[in-house]
């Protein structure tokens, strides 16, 4: 009777046990965290290289060839220059420099020296424009180096010149 009694439970109610059901929260601790640590711990591994292929072995019988010398740095000297700043007070600013240029061909001298007058004129023209301030700091350097080198590209076109360097620059 007793088993009469058992079997009648599980008719009657006909589920049997109480069954537990997760809840959403549970399902996202328990199930989706860990497996999106696993995807992420997967990716991580995959671009940190550890799980790439072996690098394949290197035929040195066919090395690239070596990179070709340096081009030889030409530099030429302009003449100094020495001009007034834009200054508002009564007292005048001077800017002494000296300037060397650094070509890529030393066939450009020959180009440098037929504009000279062209390039001190253009150098001069923008010099006796700038105030203090804009000569003040590494970014006033920066940009009076990248002006004049703009100048003295268009005064010797076709030529190139690939820097201006400043030997001495003086403001009193």
């Amino acid at each position: 009777m007793a088993a009469d009694a058992v079997g009648e439970d599980f008719e009657e109610g006909g589920e049997g046990p109480p069954k537990k059901k997760f809840s959403g929260k549970k399902l996202i601790l328990f199930i989706v965290l860990p497996l999106l640590l696993l995807i992420g711990a997967a990716v991580g591994v995959y671009f940190s290289g550890l799980l790439g292929s072996k690098p394949e072995p290197v035929d040195t019988a066919q090395e690239a060839p070596p990179p070709p010398p340096p081009a030889q740095a030409v530099f030429f000297d302009l003449p100094e220059i020495i001009v007034n700043l834009n200054s508002t007070g009564r007292r005048s600013t001077f800017l002494k420099m000296n300037i060397s240029l650094e070509l890529q061909n030393p066939s450009d001298i020959a180009r440098i020296n037929e504009v000279m007058p062209r390039i001190i004129d253009n150098f001069q023209v923008y010099l006796r424009e700038l105030r203090i301030e804009d000569l003040q700091g590494s970014a006033g350097m920066y940009r009076l180096r990248e002006e004049l080198l703009r100048r003295v590209n268009l005064a010797v076109r076709p030529a190139r010149v690939r820097d201006v360097l400043f030997r001495e620059m003086l403001v009193q």
